[in-house]
């Protein structure tokens, strides 16, 4: 028997398919999405959720004309499935191959590059508003889930959007998650409109029966449609988005394609804002994925029978040992509270805040009021752990600036998947942190070289007085080194191997590609001497000042951009300090966004590699000192 989704092989494909067999469509696209994630690994319940949504938006939309912007956009692999990109699966988040988010370089029915939460209420506004600037008539629908209505910027686009007098259609896409449960006060809210049936049914039946009025019926439904206190503001709670101006529809089935349609072009006629409420089930179709959503949230590839992953003893990774040290930390200190925005499960938090309820927070989507509540906390006499991924913290740059480090207050920022963390892209590689956060005045930052290191420096940060960070990356803790340890002391490097003539001065993550990088050095002849930065900030200006006096070449490395970075920090130093005689050569990532693939791959084409910097070293070598 033919498969309906092999008709389908560019945009708009599916307003060929007979409405009898939308049914069949969806179950064969949820088929592929779970064949091919199993293969590559990716966001599969997130996807499996939104089938039906996608398709009752295709049919109404006309792509590329009409504008469809996904929030975070992870959830969007029907839509490229429905564009004619089902070929490219294959190639899903694999360097040089599709992308896991929509990329407008990648085809022309994806409006918008996403990535972070909370943004596609604003980009919609934006391309509203330019479509009636310049007179078109294309249609605009933002795709928000409930998640991402935590976050603060949305609420900002929610109240410019109120004001728009043409056609603005945002979907909230309701699932009950982000990527873990939700929490607050919206998540609350929604659930009480979601489960209030009371109101659609008294509406149903109160308009069928004023209907059937002879002559005045029609006339006073009318009229209580009107009413400014109306039925809908006494039974259903608090009508948040209505109170702000915005026309509300729901809440629908997200699984009903006809109700989506017909809610759509309901929408379409008003001169407005509009939303619509579409409730769905995460992981729908896969039943591991609907019963633990956030497990399959993301995921490597995995055996479909059993749900297993299909990595292969894998190592115990810096997250695992963050989230062990802060059990261990806050059993000896009552003081210590754990922060996380709506990330408990990806930072290492989930088995903190089974020991210590009451000492875990979780913000939701909101990174920047995280931060200031930290502060707040700080103030109030605790010890605040903020955890958050490194691209993330990037939206809390002010509240970090003039609320943590202006009255220096004790804050821990524990920054998770700081460097390349490879095939989610752009948007999510951790390569800014030290760049942005490393100047601040009074902020502290330090890196670990292993994991026995890492420990010692949470402890080290949990007994400092002031804005600490530290940055960890993605993945397997390096256990190398593990015989050098000598106590962290504030501002101080660590001397691993002491030589001459090359030295390697290593952040963090770095310290491991620096030990490859010795080892080729020395087969070939070289003295080289190996330190372990420890601190990006402040910068152990004493170490390089000895450093300078015996080397004629030193090397920084570190897995953040050049501009503003380590190394840059170092070529000033030596510059200030009129270090002509030594030659620095600064092992940085490029001044760019690095693309999605495996980091191994991210790593040679940015030539951060052992083989690559051996082959800088050598270069610079000849002609001096051998």
């Amino acid at each position: 028997m033919s498969k309906v989704l092999d008709q389908i092989n560019k945009p708009n494909d599916i307003k060929l398919i007979e409405p009898g067999k939308y049914s069949k469509l969806s179950r064969e696209i949820r088929q592929f999405l779970i064949q091919e994630i199993s293969k590559t690994g990716g966001h599969l319940a997130s996807n499996l959720g939104v089938v039906e949504l996608t398709m009752a938006l295709h049919l109404y939309l006309n792509f590329p004309e009409d504008k469809l912007i996904w929030d975070v956009g992870h959830q969007a692999y029907v839509h490229k499935i429905l564009t004619g990109r089902k070929s490219e699966f294959a190639t899903l988040r694999q360097f040089e191959g599709m992308s896991g988010f929509p990329k407008r370089k990648e085809s022309d029915c994806d409006a918008f590059d996403t990535g972070h939460s909370s943004t596609s209420i604003s980009v919609a506004t934006g391309l509203a508003k330019a479509r009636d600037l310049s007179g078109g008539r294309e249609k605009v629908v933002a795709v928000i889930g409930d998640g991402a209505l935590s976050g603060g910027m949305a609420y900002e686009a929610l109240n410019n959007a109120a004001r728009m007098k043409s056609n603005l259609i945002i979907i909230l896409n309701d699932n009950n998650m982000s990527i873990a449960e939700n929490v607050g006060g919206m998540s609350s809210y929604l659930g009480k409109v979601r489960t209030n049936t009371k109101y659609t049914d008294f509406k149903g039946d109160l308009e069928n029966a004023l209907k059937k009025v002879p002559k005045i019926g029609d006339k006073i439904f009318s009229k209580l449609k009107q009413s400014k206190d109306s039925l809908k503001h006494l039974i259903v709670p608090g009508m948040l988005f209505e109170d702000m101006g915005i026309t509300y529809i729901g809440p629908i089935d997200g699984h009903n394609i006809s109700q989506i349609t017909t809610a759509l072009q309901s929408a379409s006629r008003v001169k407005g804002a509009v939303l619509i409420h579409a409730v769905t089930k995460k992981g729908k179709g896969y039943e591991k994925a609907e019963k633990e959503p956030s497990k399959y949230h993301g995921v490597d590839p995995f055996d479909i029978k059993t749900g297993k992953s299909l990595a292969v003893n894998k190592p115990r990774s810096y997250t695992e040992v963050f989230s062990d040290t802060m059990i261990k930390m806050a059993e000896e200190d009552d003081k210590l509270v754990a922060i996380s925005a709506a990330m408990p499960g990806g930072t290492g938090l989930s088995a903190f805040a089974e020991h210590f309820p009451k000492r875990f927070i979780d913000v939701g989507i909101a990174e920047e009021h995280a931060v200031t509540f930290a502060a707040g906390l700080a103030v109030g006499g605790y010890h605040p752990v903020v955890a958050i991924y490194s691209t993330f913290l990037q939206r809390a740059y002010d509240q970090m600036s003039h609320d943590v480090c202006v009255s220096r207050l004790p804050v821990i920022f524990a920054i998770d998947r700081a460097g390349i963390v490879g095939n989610d892209g752009e948007t999510h590689q951790g390569i800014f942190d030290i760049s942005f956060m490393s100047h601040l005045p009074g902020m502290t930052m330090i890196a670990p070289k292993n994991e026995k290191e890492f420990v010692a420096m949470l402890e080290f940060a949990r007994n400092y007085d002031g804005p600490i960070a530290i940055r960890y990356p993605r993945g397997a803790a390096y256990t190398g080194l593990s015989e050098f340890q000598s106590p962290i002391v504030y501002g101080k490097s660590e001397m691993i191997f002491e030589e001459s003539e090359i030295a390697l001065i290593a952040v963090g993550s770095m310290v491991e590609t620096a030990v490859e990088v010795r080892g080729f050095l020395k087969e070939r002849g070289f003295d080289v001497t190996l330190i372990n930065a420890r601190f990006i900030a402040p910068l152990d200006e004493e170490m390089l000042h000895q450093t300078v006096k015996n080397h004629r070449i030193i090397v920084t490395l570190e897995e953040n951009v050049k501009r503003g970075g380590f190394g840059e920090s170092v070529s000033v130093f030596l510059q200030e300090h009129g270090y002509t005689s030594v030659t620095h050569i600064n092992i940085s990532l490029p001044n760019e966004y690095i693309e999605h693939g495996a980091p191994a791959i991210l790593k040679i084409k940015a030539g951060i590699d052992a083989e690559s910097i051996v082959k800088k070293v050598e270069k610079v070598c000849q002609g001096f000192i051998r």
